[in-house]
């Protein structure tokens, strides 16, 4: 098996993880849009902000 090769329970493992991220992303997205507390609207944009990271570094894996 070659370096970046993945076995077919890795790739689900990570397909699953990018669901679970994604999701997140867009409620915490979704959060930061629609309250109205500033404070907290940034603190999910941050939220929204690492789960994006998270995505994208599991994006990479496959």
């Amino acid at each position: 098996m070659g370096k970046n090769m993945l076995t077919t329970k890795e790739a689900t493992l990570i397909s699953d993880l990018l669901t679970m991220e994604e999701s997140a992303c867009k409620k915490a997205r979704l959060y930061s849009r629609i309250l109205t507390d500033p404070e907290l609207a940034e603190s999910f944009g941050k939220i929204a902000d690492n789960h994006e990271k998270r995505f994208n570094a599991l994006l990479e894996l496959l």
